[in-house]
């Protein structure tokens, strides 16, 4: 196996703000507002109307589809409306607003260990499609349908990444120190449903408590012989999917297929942790780690928050903002895939894993700097996709989009921000391919509906 992929950059990471601060549970003190939609794919049917009491981690609203999944209550009251919200990606959605007692009392039953050795396989997915997980690092897609392949005996590789790469995250660091044993109690779980598989850790070695950490873990619970901790190089984005995957099985595959289909399945350390708690303690996904971080705010925190928290709530427990320092952007992640919020009265949802609060606005700046292109091929050499940044651009510009997807292979951008970081030109490229990977699948989408 190898330490990095081709490509990549090297961005300052500000992890120094908030590494060495623990995880801290944090219990909202105001409503909860659960969106029915928080990751890919259809949004949950509400199971609850108005009025109603509901426990925390009672199901709530039930996945709608193969490609859903299913939203617990994170706290203990009554539902106080089912209505649209604004979420923290902007948009305005359907959720169940929930005011909560304070008391947090459970559904009976949660929190009791069992043994998994009593668990099918087909079980063990049933509990992950029930806890509602979807993964913890990226779209948001239901673990239980990554975890169901046509063929498990072709998956060679359970990739937990824990490589953390965005800049100022430092949540799943705290998470591998604290919960280690759990995390590979969950990747356990998993490697049961495949037996010719290796279970990886890949932690970027920036993280060396968090290294320790996990080796130790793996020496007490004798699993070296199927589960390896495997530092990697500190390289953005080391995190990726498709990255991890280059790393460890060596391979690369087109936008086209899954991971599935070169043998690998790749989950968020985060996300594997839930597995653990859902198929061991029977325990709903209702909490979920975050990092609260940036220049901007008083004291950047890790926090163990409850899914449907403010993340004005978050802000203000966190001291604030910094007295005399201005409020110029946040973020909703980091600033290399991180999108811009425009307030903070929204809630946290499954996949929020930061929020970063920053006194300048570095994308403001270098639209002020933007010259034409530069032709010095600085794109080219990051993409860890090894595509043409430069020549995807100009077919934008021109209004090529078949040359684009077809000729330069623009979908299979992972929109990880490299180009965008290294270009002296100061040229959005990574948002020019984002709105042009928008408008090719809505002409797509678009043409199918009208050959129905």
């Amino acid at each position: 196996m190898e330490t990095t992929f081709r490509g990549g950059v090297h961005p300052k990471g500000h992890k120094e703000l908030s590494r060495q601060v623990p995880l801290q549970r944090y219990d909202a003190r105001g409503e909860i507002v659960l969106p029915l939609g928080q990751g890919i794919g259809k949004p949950a049917k509400p199971t609850v109307k108005k009025d109603d009491e509901v426990l925390v981690g009672q199901i709530i609203a039930e996945a709608d589809g193969f490609i859903s999944s299913n939203v617990a209550s994170s706290c203990s009251g009554k539902v106080k409306a089912i209505e649209k919200r604004r979420t923290i990606s902007g948009a305005s959605l359907d959720c169940i607003v929930i005011e909560n007692d304070g008391l947090y009392t459970k559904v009976e039953g949660i929190g009791v260990r069992e043994d998994v050795n009593l668990l099918s396989n087909d079980q063990i997915i049933a509990r992950v499609k029930n806890a509602g997980i979807i993964g913890l690092g990226g779209a948001g897609f239901p673990t239980h349908v990554k975890l169901a392949p046509k063929d498990p005996s072709s998956i060679r590789y359970i990739i937990a990444n824990g490589a953390e790469c965005e800049p100022y995250i430092t949540c799943n660091d705290q998470l591998m120190r604290t919960e280690a044993e759990g995390i590979l109690e969950g990747l356990e779980i998993i490697l049961k449903l495949f037996p010719n598989a290796q279970g990886v850790v890949a932690i970027e070695n920036n993280k060396p408590e968090a290294i320790a950490a996990m080796k130790e873990a793996a020496e007490k619970r004798h699993v070296a012989n199927r589960i390896i901790i495997l530092p990697l190089k500190t390289k953005y984005p080391q995190g990726g999917e498709r990255s991890l995957i280059q790393v460890v099985a060596g391979v690369d595959f087109p936008v086209s297929k899954l991971p599935a289909d070169v043998g690998c399945i790749v989950d968020n350390v985060g996300t594997i942790y839930a597995v653990g708690r859902a198929v061991v303690y029977n325990e709903p996904l209702y909490t979920h780690v975050l990092t609260i971080t940036g220049d901007a705010v008083e004291r950047p925190s890790n926090f163990i928050v409850r899914n449907g928290t403010m993340v004005s709530e978050l802000v203000e427990a966190c001291g604030g903002i910094k007295d005399g320092v201005t409020l110029k952007k946040v973020l909703a992640g980091g600033p290399m895939m991180g999108f811009a919020m425009s307030s903070l009265s929204v809630p946290v949802v499954k996949t929020t894993n930061a929020v970063t609060l920053l006194t300048q606005d570095e994308v403001e700046a270098s639209e002020a700097q933007m010259t034409n292109c530069l032709h010095c091929g600085r794109c080219t050499t990051v993409c860890p996709q090894g595509l043409l940044p430069q020549l995807m651009a100009d077919a934008v510009h021109v209004g090529d989009l078949e040359r684009y997807e077809n000729k330069l292979y623009g979908l299979e951008c992972i929109s990880c921000g490299s180009c965008t970081y290294v270009c002296p030109a100061k040229r959005p490229l990574t948002q020019i391919f984002k709105h042009t990977k928008a408008e090719i699948m809505a002409l797509k989408r678009a043409k199918a509906g009208g050959n129905k």
